[in-house]
């Protein structure tokens, strides 16, 4: 009796109550729970779906490579010698390549969804299989050409094969990329970025293997390709310069990567134009010219042996500098972090060079002030840090340039403060790893009785690399802390006597809310007015008789204090402040 009528009375209680007493769950709850589970099984479903997909476009086109391959060899006569092979490219193509097609279908009538086209794992798909198919298609028929030059008549056609198979798959998610309405919509820009990094990657290394063979026929004479003549082996390295280079072009002009601006598009642009050309320029100009200060003031070596590395330094530096240069221009056309980040980028190679060859410097003097009749292996090693610090030094200065003043307005300032102090750091560690070394030498020359040899000669390169990391670390730590007395200088930081604005005024609030933050520092909620128009504009009417309406409610603000605080424009313009409790 006692439960059915306390039954009775949780049934009169009203919905919240009952549900409450009755321990059920709102319908609220009960509906977002549903959504989060259908949103975590299509999240999995497509991980799922385009992992597999990717699998099996992967084994479809490396078994249609096959088949083919075995045509281009062996002609009608399929089996050959191996069996096994040929039964892995059939099962691959006859079972791999249908199944693939079927999802394919399955998943491309789906794709006009708009969740389903702009979900990520469609754009990683898409990505990813752009860049492997192009990747495999481009090193295959490069190879192809290379080898039929060469005169291989078996593996030029075998390369041919599979790269024809890949450059289908490359060919078919070009389409899908330029498709209007089932492309996807995020990462939009991912496969032609990667695509053009991978051209460029591909000229440049063909570029400087073509030109190094060129300088070594010249400074050591047609008779240093043994085996085979020079010409034809940087015949085979222009074919892969060539190529690359048309990939690259093709990708920055034609597919648009020259237009893109933000994200991965200036990422690759400094990393790989930049960074990466960059540190081929420096070291190639560097290796140049410690061969030429070895030819000068060390020849204890034959010549042959002193020009060896010459060839690939020089070829290196005037590649590395072309790329450099023109990736540099391109990024200094570019606002924001993109045009700061290639001047930064570039200080940050010279530095390292620069840095570098100071150490050597060091560890080189201190070998020859202990030793005096130091042999010829100390004077190669003082050559190389002058040859280090003669290229990165001026790079450096030119980059950074010491001699400007910084000023607050910079739009710049704020990525300089990051790299001082990203340097800084970075150079701290570097000097505290290095004591602890000269320390791990001292206590061992101390302790150890059977080994003798002078103490210089145990701590003398960890001394020089304290040495560069020293001025390293003292420098841009000067140089953070000259920048921010400029910005206090420039402007004392002001106390936050606001919390927060709630501000109720017309519809266009935008220029209100930047002058109470610039004023204040607090954040700021919008209330619009139903009753009025334009209140923040700049004519007569909002502005009223004190002037700009961001200026008096600026000095409206001036003295208010409080955590939320209410300001209201009045359509006529006048300003009411009220601190709020709470």
């Amino acid at each position: 009796m006692a439960d059915r009528q306390g039954a009775l009375a949780i049934d009169c209680l009203p919905g919240p109550g009952r549900e409450a007493v009755s321990g059920a769950v709102p319908a609220s709850v009960v509906a977002a729970t549903r959504r989060t589970g259908r949103s975590a099984q299509r999240t999995v479903r497509r991980l799922i779906v385009y992992a597999l997909l990717f699998v099996l476009v992967v084994i479809a086109a490396t078994g249609l490579g096959g088949l083919l391959g075995r045509l281009a060899v062996t002609g009608s006569e399929l089996i050959a010698d191996d069996v096994s092979g040929l039964a892995l490219s059939l099962a691959f193509t006859l079972i791999g390549a249908p199944l693939a097609l079927l999802l394919w279908w399955a998943v491309w009538r789906r794709l006009g969804e708009g969740a389903e086209r702009s979900s990520v794992a469609w754009a990683l798909y898409v990505a990813g299989i752009y860049v492997l198919s192009l990747l495999i298609a481009a090193s295959s028929i490069l190879g192809a050409m290379a080898s039929l030059v060469g005169g291989e008549q078996v593996q030029w056609r075998l390369s041919l094969a599979a790269g024809v198979a890949w450059a289908a798959v490359w060919a078919w998610h070009v389409w899908i990329v330029r498709h209007g309405l089932k492309s996807p919509t995020r990462l939009a820009g991912v496969p032609a970025v990667l695509g053009s990094v991978l051209g460029l990657v591909i000229g440049v290394g063909g570029a400087v293997s073509a030109l190094a063979l060129l300088f070594d026929a010249a400074l050591l004479g047609a008779g240093a390709s043994v085996g085979r003549p020079w010409w034809l082996s940087g015949l085979q390295t222009l074919i892969w310069a060539t190529g690359g280079s048309l990939l690259w072009w093709w990708h920055w002009k034609y597919a648009g990567v020259r237009r893109l601006r933000g994200g991965l598009a200036d990422v690759a642009l400094i990393t790989a134009g930049v960074l990466g050309a960059g540190i081929l320029a420096l070291g190639g100009a560097g290796v140049a010219l410690f061969v030429v200060l070895r030819l000068l003031f060390d020849p204890a070596d034959a010549i042959e042996i002193l020009l060896e590395p010459l060839g690939p330094a020089v070829a290196a530096a005037a590649v590395g500098s072309i790329v450099w240069v023109y990736h540099r221009g391109i990024a200094r056309e570019r606002p924001g972090s993109a045009g700061h980040g290639g001047r930064l980028v570039t200080s940050g190679v010279a530095l390292v060079a620069a840095a570098s060859g100071v150490g050597v410097i060091v560890n080189a003097t201190l070998a020859i002030t202990t030793a005096p009749l130091a042999g010829s292996g100390v004077r190669s090693l003082l050559l190389g840090g002058i040859s280090s610090l003669a290229v990165g030094g001026p790079v450096w200065w030119l980059a950074w340039r010491p001699r400007d003043q910084t000023r607050a307005g910079e739009p710049w300032l704020n990525a300089r403060r990051v790299y001082l102090l990203a340097v800084f750091g970075l150079s701290a560690v570097a000097a505290v790893i290095t004591l602890l070394v000269i320390g791990f030498r001292l206590f061992e020359f101390a302790l150890d009785d059977v080994f003798g040899g002078s103490l210089i000669d145990r701590i003398r390169a960890p001394l020089g690399l304290l040495a560069a990391t020293g001025l390293a670390a003292g420098y841009h730590f000067a140089a953070w802390r000259r920048d921010r007395e400029i910005l206090a200088a420039a402007g004392q930081p002001r106390q936050r006597n606001i919390g927060h604005v709630i501000l109720v005024t017309g519809s266009d609030s935008g220029p209100l809310q930047r002058a109470i933050g610039e004023a204040t520092g607090a954040g700021v909620t919008v209330w619009a007015r139903a009753d009025a128009g334009d209140t923040a504009g700049n004519g007569a009417e909002a502005a009223g008789p004190g002037g700009m309406l961001e200026t008096r409610l600026i000095a409206a603000l001036a003295g208010v204090s409080g955590n939320r605080v209410l300001v209201i424009v009045a359509p006529g313009g006048s300003i009411e402040t009220i601190p709020l409790l709470g």
